[in-house]
């Protein structure tokens, strides 16, 4: 039963993630926005990943079988470090989670300032050619946030 609680667990990003974007594909086709289409889409994902980490979280929990008295029938030193090793997993999960938070929505602001800098830098540069290098330090900026997120993720994954 875990091994197809896991393996759902595993598939399931991939069949939301599909579903939403052919979900927003059929409604931008119908003559909705691309911007109501897209937030859309994020909302749904969004929903999708809660109710998956609520599910990843409590796997471990519905997995475990019920306590003993492991005093009483006399358990070895490595039987006990082994149960009190699931809580570490759990804290690695959680890290490896955060760390790809990080990465992911730092790539997102990233992109969306560059997005934003770099027609600009063009245009600036376009009508006056000594404006590039100043035009190139704002999109240098917006790099620089998503290499800061990349920095950041890296050292929570060193701590793990």
């Amino acid at each position: 039963m875990i091994t197809f609680l896991t393996t759902l667990l595993m598939l399931a990003p991939f069949a939301v993630l599909i579903a939403t974007v052919t979900y927003a594909v059929r409604t931008h086709r119908n003559g909705t926005s691309a911007k109501s289409a897209v937030v859309r889409q994020m909302c749904m994902f969004v929903a999708a990943a809660a109710v998956l980490c609520i599910g990843a979280a409590a796997l471990p929990s519905a997995a475990a079988e019920p306590a003993e008295n492991t005093e009483a029938i006399g358990a070895t030193e490595s039987e006990t470090e082994a149960e009190a090793g699931t809580d570490s997993g759990f804290a690695e999960g959680m890290a490896y989670i955060a760390a790809a938070i990080v990465t992911g929505l730092s790539g997102i602001g990233g992109g969306i300032a560059v997005a934003a800098g770099a027609p600009a830098a063009i245009g600036a540069t376009s009508e006056d050619p000594k404006a590039f290098g100043k035009a190139l330090i704002f999109v240098a900026l917006g790099e620089g946030i998503a290499l800061y997120g990349l920095l950041v993720s890296i050292l929570i994954l060193a701590k793990v």
